[in-house]
């Protein structure tokens, strides 16, 4: 009689970067994406913008089609493919079989995988070691744990699902962009929880499972999303707003196109221009 096989537990790699977070002050402009925080980008993405912020992390076989330029450390992951420069003012670390379509410049250290492709060259002031860095998907886990003050991994899914549910954080949590999404110039789309902060300015339409859009932001485009969307107050919204479930106006905002969604509720101070579809009910709400 054969022996039973132990159930091993899943491993949830991907679950704690299900989320999207752009921080306080991103600028999403016709070329890149800038922040002066962390930027965090999950595997198997398609970016078509430059990316720039303080360490720059990129997930295995993701294509970022403009540059990567970091003011702390580059970390890029196997087999993904940067279509110009990466600028790393400390250490780089180049996965195998990546490809850089524009020339490496390291202030710092650089660790570099086999079989990487560099089309114009690289410069180190450091130096240089010939191995593969450690995967990305292990640094994640030991940078969030770090982040996190915590010593399981077990413990990162339910506190960044906490973070995530809660209106206010006290610590700097990284521009995090999860795996499997996308975005051009026509869309930024994430298959989850995006959490848009305050003073943010954005060009493009956004696509997501939920939208949290925080006060004195911009948007060039619409909002769209399986789950809720809420607009809080001095938010601009130069678009439609559509969500399947209910969307939420707060006091002071202002969408310049349509809002369908299966309930809105809206301050009297809030400002539509477009047509509202709500077959679910319509709700005017008042300051106290």
């Amino acid at each position: 009689m054969a022996a039973a096989k132990t159930k091993q537990p899943k491993r949830r790699v991907d679950d704690w970067h299900r989320h999207c977070l752009l921080p306080d002050g991103t600028d999403l402009q016709e070329h890149s994406i800038k922040t002066d925080r962390n930027i965090v980008i999950g595997e198997f993405c398609s970016i078509d913008y430059g990316l720039r912020g303080a360490d720059v992390i990129v997930g295995d076989s993701t294509k970022i089609r403009e540059y990567i330029w970091a003011e702390g450390d580059a970390r890029v992951g196997n087999w993904c493919e940067i279509g110009s420069d990466v600028i790393a003012k400390q250490d780089a670390y180049i996965g195998e079989g990546a490809k850089i379509k524009g020339r490496l410049k390291v202030t710092g250290t650089l660790d570099i995988g086999e079989r990487v492709e560099i089309r114009e060259g690289f410069e180190a002031t450091g130096a240089i070691e010939v191995r593969n860095p450690m995967p990305v998907i292990m640094f994640l886990l030991i940078y969030f744990m770090t982040l996190l003050h915590i010593q399981r991994e077990e413990d990162i899914d339910r506190i960044l699902d906490d973070l995530f549910s809660e209106d206010e954080r006290d610590f700097s949590m990284p521009l995090m962009i999860p795996s499997r999404s996308k975005l051009n110039m026509k869309v930024f789309s994430v298959p989850s929880t995006m959490r848009i902060g305050k003073n943010c300015r954005l060009h493009g339409n956004i696509r997501a499972g939920s939208i949290e859009v925080q006060t004195g932001t911009v948007v060039f485009g619409s909002l769209r999303a399986k789950k809720g969307i809420t607009v809080a107050g001095g938010t601009t919204i130069h678009g439609n707003v559509e969500s399947a479930d209910e969307v939420v106006v707060s006091k002071g905002a202002h969408i310049l196109g349509n809002v369908i969604a299966k309930s809105l509720r809206m301050h009297d101070e809030a400002k539509i221009d477009g047509t509202i579809e709500a077959p679910h009910g319509l709700r005017i709400e008042h300051d106290a």
